[in-house]
């Protein structure tokens, strides 16, 4: 968030206070839009995941075409150019909140796998350094149940590369946001084409996903600085033109969707992955802000803004707890007989629908949402309990 100017005012004391509040309130709003907008993109992961289509506006933005770049872009916004007069503390406080937590999990989460590999699942890898602390920033995918979060030591590499590149432009009196953004645009559809052509494989696939992403970041950064105070247009107005936008790029396209996480799927040329991306959060945005002033008539939407990195974390544990109550009574009863015990054990992505119906998918969205949340509280209730304890042994 931007400081809050200080104000030549001499005198006058209630307009000090008063003009502090007009800021006060600005800051919340801001907070609360970004809350929401958090909220929508984990809602979209979810789903994705879920192969639940219902918030995709009947394939006019796909998920898969602009999602992640919700949260990268999230991120950049709320970066603090203050932090370049301390890189240091910055990358600890990185570490603490991302890469630590990130770490416990999948060694939760490589133990978790290794336990249900003993009763027939084969999904994850087995437990070793590899799978611990190299696989988590090459692919993510190491143990199955937790891949979602291969976003998080991805974000970690950005906010880090980030920082240090604008350091050093800094010194080199080049830091502009439009030229950052403009070179890391460059880098990242470079990246795109190089994709294309089936260059970025193997271990490629490690920067080239860094690359890919960096720009997406840089968006939010610049949208902060230099386009927000623009954003302003009636909504009849910024709909319309948003929509006939995108519909020229659906008609004109192959298919939006592609894979962030592998650098695969770009099916129309380097630009239109970042159009999407534009467009996608644009119009995601924008209803944020309409949702902001309800926000506390929406508690649930304000606390699952504020618990993504849970929700990314655990919502596919979410998930097999569904399969596992679903694959449990078919066992036992008539019902669900064609549920499939042979995807349950060997694929992740297996998502059985009784009967076909689709509408059964907001349990699976139920799940991915409330199974994190109640770990996110256990936790917290954990936490504070040890801090309590440490503080009282420090307190004798």
């Amino acid at each position: 968030m931007q400081e809050w100017e200080e104000e030549r005012l001499e005198t006058d004391g209630r307009r000090m206070m008063s003009g502090k509040s007009q800021e006060k309130s600005r800051e919340k709003k801001v907070n609360g839009t970004f809350r929401i907008l958090s909220a929508i993109g984990i809602l979209l992961v979810v789903a994705g995941h879920a192969d639940f289509h219902i918030f995709d506006m009947g394939g006019l933005f796909p998920y898969y075409s602009f999602h992640v770049a919700v949260f990268l872009f999230i991120s950049g916004y709320f970066y603090d150019e203050a932090a370049e007069q301390r890189i240091g503390a910055y990358v600890k406080k990185k570490v603490c909140r991302l890469l630590l937590p990130y770490f416990i999990w999948n060694l939760f989460y490589g133990l978790f796998a290794a336990v249900l590999h003993g009763v027939g699942f084969t999904i994850g890898q087995g437990i070793g350094f590899r799978t611990l602390f190299l696989e988590p920033f090459l692919g993510g995918h190491q143990f199955g149940w937790n891949f979602p979060a291969w976003f998080v030591p991805a974000l970690f590499l950005i906010e880090v590369l980030n920082i240090c590149m604008r350091k050093v432009l800094g010194w080199l009196h080049l830091k502009k946001e439009w030229l950052i953004l403009f070179f890391c645009l460059c880098a990242g559809m470079l990246t795109v084409w190089f994709a294309i052509g089936g260059h970025v494989w193997g271990n490629y696939k490690f920067p080239g996903r860094i690359l890919f992403m960096m720009p997406c970041y840089q968006m939010g950064c610049f949208y902060k600085k230099h386009l927000e105070k623009y954003d302003t247009l009636p909504d009849g107005i910024y709909f319309a033109g948003l929509l006939v936008l995108q519909l020229l790029v659906v008609f004109s396209c192959g298919g939006l969707a592609y894979s962030t996480v592998w650098c695969t799927g770009f099916a129309n040329g380097p630009v239109v992955p970042y159009l999407t991306t534009a467009t996608g959060i644009a119009f995601w945005l924008r209803i944020a802000k309409r949702l902001e002033p309800s926000l506390e008539n929406l508690p649930g939407l304000e606390w699952i803004g504020g618990n993504t990195y849970a929700v990314m974390m655990h919502h596919i544990l979410g998930f097999f707890m569904v399969k596992g109550i679903l694959c449990g009574i078919g066992s036992v009863t008539p019902w669900f007989q064609d549920f499939d015990k042979a995807a349950f054990l060997n694929d992740i992505g297996y998502i059985y629908v009784p009967g076909g119906v689709e509408a059964f998918k907001w349990v699976y969205i139920a799940a991915g949402i409330g199974v994190p949340l109640l770990i996110r509280m256990g936790t917290g209730r954990v936490l504070r309990r040890i801090s309590e304890y440490l503080a009282g042994i420090k307190g004798i």
